[in-house]
């Protein structure tokens, strides 16, 4: 985990003695407009010469000139400042700007959103994984351990937030970046207790369920999905628990830590990358945690449903049947299509606590690429929590889209011998809403008899946006993204109001 040490300084920023002070400039036409501490207005006449656009990722480095910084560098912004591209364009300089300890940003921040954006944006941009490099980390470029964002606006304890949301978002990508030799369902959630004992005086709680208890509490779908392999699977129940919250969000991840699709098994080239399939439990851990080095005022409880989808003698196969928590009975016609199994237990146990709302985060299906590509996550479910986690998403920045899940694809799923099965073969419209169609089936209720209401619930299909194979973009790197997290703290936040 490599996060920042961040700090807001009131000093101008011309006085500023880091390695690097960062500049910013604004595309118009095919010239660059400097957007930068007013003190470095003399630059402004040399963009046209050292071909700064003003583009975004555009990077331009040059001896200073001017100031205290050993060196200066022009980042492009794009065509206006808005709190996106600042933040996209302070992390995608840092991301750059590797084999320096230090760096400072002079971009004129007007309000402190735009400041927290420029402060959060670097934090994200800095991070690097190098625990299976060959090569010492002295010789391995590595991001700026210090990140200061020059202001006279009073921050408050912003550099605070911000370093336990990068904290969060590195701890998904460590955990999704180890290899599934190291990464498998019992060290999953090894990890996850130590991730809890790490924060002492905090009210977290940890359960976990091993493979006979998994059986013995009719968690049917990840015992089946994990009985495979011989690396047994794993529930884990993580509560951040306030005095007085009134509040309860539950959060549920999918957690399969490699994923072969079983006897349904997938080709070579679609198995590369399949370690990421356990980034949905990673998320809802982060978001937990987060929420509890934050000290929000509501209840979180996540559910980390963790299991190695493999081909052997004990896997399960089409046409077996299993029991989900709860007692709904599913036929498999598709062990590929295990993610969805080990949701449904967890959904099903999260709705006994009669939670506020649930929500689900899952690398669930390739069609959620096939149909919005990789840069943004669908969300499904009922209507008024599918509206708040857009809402919270396009607060901090992330791109998510709506999707239906339309009654009619619900007679696909019926089964002759079960209450549903988990796949309809031959069949590839809609995959994406069939399995959200699925999912709906294990959402619980709330109250009694004649009151009883579904508990609202939003589904987060990341398929796309979980890992960038493309190049790298803004704070993005190559590799897992953390994509949701902010959308999830910022939801969270929201709950915690009254």
């Amino acid at each position: 985990m490599t996060v920042p040490r961040l700090s807001v300084s009131a000093q101008p920023a011309i006085d500023s003695e880091v390695d690097v002070l960062i500049l910013g400039a604004t595309s118009s036409g095919d010239t660059g407009v400097l957007f930068a501490d007013p003190a470095f207005a003399g630059l402004s006449a040399q963009l046209a010469s050292l071909g700064v656009t003003g583009g975004r990722d555009q990077l331009v480095r040059l001896p200073a000139s001017v100031g205290a910084a050993r060196s200066i560098a022009i980042i492009g912004i794009g065509q206006e400042p808005t709190v996106d591209a600042l933040r996209h364009a302070a992390g995608s300089a840092v991301r750059q700007l590797t084999g320096v300890s230090s760096v400072a940003f002079a971009f004129p921040a007007t309000t402190a959103e735009d400041a927290e954006a420029i402060l959060e944006g670097a934090a994200l941009g800095a991070y690097s994984f190098t625990t299976y490099r060959h090569s010492s980390l002295a010789a391995t470029k590595l991001p700026a351990e210090e990140i200061v964002v020059h202001t006279g606006l009073d921050l408050g304890d912003v550099p605070t937030r911000v370093g336990i949301v990068a904290d969060a978002v590195s701890l998904i990508k460590d955990l999704v970046n180890t290899p599934p030799s190291d990464l498998y369902p019992e060290s999953l959630a090894r990890l996850a207790v130590e991730a809890v004992d790490a924060q002492p005086g905090l009210p977290i709680e940890v359960r976990v369920w091993n493979e006979d208890e998994l059986v013995a509490d009719g968690f049917g779908g990840i015992a089946g999905v994990g009985q495979g392999s011989t690396r047994p699977p794993r529930l884990v129940k993580v509560t951040y628990s306030p005095a007085g919250a009134t509040r309860h969000l539950a959060l549920v991840g999918k957690g399969i830590t490699f994923d072969t699709g079983g006897l349904s098994l997938k080709p070579p080239a679609s198995m590369v990358g399949m370690k990421y399939d356990m980034t949905g439990a990673a998320t809802v851990l982060a978001a937990t945690l987060a929420a509890a080095r934050l000290r929000l005022d509501l209840k979180v409880t996540a559910w980390l449903c963790i299991a190695e989808n493999m081909p052997s003698g004990s896997a399960i196969r089409p046409n077996d049947v299993l029991r989900i928590r709860g007692g709904q009975t599913v036929e498999v016609l598709n062990t590929d299509a295990e993610g969805r199994l080990v949701l449904a237990d967890g959904l099903v146990a999260a709705g006994e606590e009669a939670p506020d709302a649930i929500i689900d985060v899952a690398t669930l299906t390739g069609a959620a690429i096939v149909a919005l590509g990789t840069r943004y996550y669908a969300v499904m479910g009922e209507d008024t929590m599918v509206a708040r986690v857009l809402e919270a998403g396009k607060a901090v920045g992330e791109q998510s889209w709506p999707m239906p899940l339309p009654d009619e694809l619900r007679p696909l799923l019926n089964s002759d011998v079960a209450d549903i099965a988990n796949a309809k073969i031959g069949s590839a419209a809609g995959g994406m809403l069939l399995a959200g169609v699925f999912l709906r089936e294990f959402i619980g209720t709330r109250g009694e008899g004649d009151d009883a209401v579904k508990i609202p619930w939003a589904h987060l299909d990341i398929a796309g946006p979980a890992h960038n194979t493309g190049s790298a973009f803004g704070f993005t790197g190559v590799g897992p993204t953390g994509i949701s997290l902010r959308a999830l703290l910022r939801l969270a936040e929201d709950f915690s109001r009254p």
